[in-house]
């Protein structure tokens, strides 16, 4: 059996340190932190509680694995969560992973330090295999994403979650509906299996459905990053190489903030130059200017829908189910209409 030294040992770091990483302290580098934590995951690593942890981690704990640091659409699905468990009496135990992270091992873990009744999965892949699975042996939830990807039996997993390639193929139609036939993407990745796959084939299918080509130089990447700060940067080289479109779809808001940023840069006018529509529906996308035109995800009730789902497994009032929930178009000011042509 491992022991803290032999964590240590593995992670390159001090003994000291994996006890500060174990007890959630913040006097840690991020480096450490993430380092002690990918060695815990892989080794299935299972500290020994201290009584004052079991007294502290009650029997009916709820587990919320949030996949994706520092992402502004999940903060109004959180909030929902956590009021919707507290109204049922249960206690919510949150733990942040990064986008690349694995979300089922980080949630196996947690399981069983915490002695978990559930979990709920807020972000994640849509393609687990059946074994990924297993080693989460509680009720489990995934939340604003499902298995749309993968192959597994209805009866295997829930989730909640919108159609990620029609709510793309919607947006992206918002804009042809307005005139525009040069409609750039930017996107994640192309086949991540996760929800950019999803957004970037509604985008696809939205091109063909009205005879529109593919054009492969109006896809721009930022590889495995939904984060505002890489989508400007990325929309920012972009532009150097080709400035030939009219509007742009952006598979999330963040990322359509910061390439709205780098298409004023470039001297380009919103909507004027260049029409901009987006997913998710994040509140600061409300108040920038103009505002951004988006689908809505319905996020309260994806929050209060999850945890209504898990609470009826883990109480035996119910069993795995998928729930589609629908979006909403906020038209906002980023989208211009063109002139019929002659």
């Amino acid at each position: 059996m491992l022991t803290i030294k032999d964590i240590a040992r593995l992670a390159g770091v001090s003994v000291s340190t994996v006890s500060r990483v174990l007890n959630e302290r913040p006097d840690v580098s991020e480096e450490s932190r993430r380092r002690v934590r990918a060695v815990i995951e892989e080794e299935n690593y299972i500290p020994n509680n201290t009584a004052r942890d079991l007294v502290r981690i009650r029997s009916e704990a709820i587990g919320l694995i949030v996949r994706g640091e520092q992402n502004p659409f999940y903060t109004d699905i959180i909030h929902a969560i956590e009021r919707a468990l507290d109204r049922a009496g249960y206690t919510m135990v949150m733990r942040q992973i990064g986008f690349a992270d694995d979300e089922i091992g980080a949630g196996a873990v947690m399981q069983r330090e915490k002695r978990l009744r559930g979990i709920i999965f807020l972000g994640g892949r849509s393609n687990y295999a059946p074994e990924e699975l297993a080693r989460v042996t509680v009720p489990f939830v995934f939340c604003a994403y499902t298995n749309s990807c993968g192959t597994l039996d209805p009866t295997a997993y829930s989730s909640v979650s919108i159609c990620d390639e029609d709510a793309a193929c919607t947006a992206v139609n918002e804009l042809i509906r307005s005139g525009h036939r040069c409609i750039a993407a930017l996107i994640a990745d192309t086949d991540d299996s996760s929800i950019s796959q999803l957004r970037y084939q509604g985008y696809c299918r939205a091109l063909a459905e009205h005879d529109l080509p593919l054009r492969p130089e109006l896809v721009f990447s930022t590889g495995d990053s939904f984060a505002i700060e890489d989508a400007y940067r990325v929309m920012a080289a972009s532009l150097k190489r080709t400035d030939d479109f009219t509007a742009l779809f952006a598979i999330a808001d963040d990322m359509a903030l910061g390439a709205m940023r780098a298409l004023r840069e470039h001297g380009l006018d919103i909507p004027g130059d260049v029409s901009v529509v987006a997913i998710d529906g994040i509140t600061v996308s409300e108040y920038v200017h103009p505002m951004l035109s988006t689908l809505c995800q319905p996020k309260e009730e994806l929050g209060t829908k999850s945890v209504e789902l898990l609470l009826g497994m883990i109480e035996g009032r119910g069993a795995h189910a998928q729930v589609t929930l629908p979006t909403t178009f906020r038209a906002g000011a980023s989208i211009r209409k063109l002139a019929k042509r002659s």
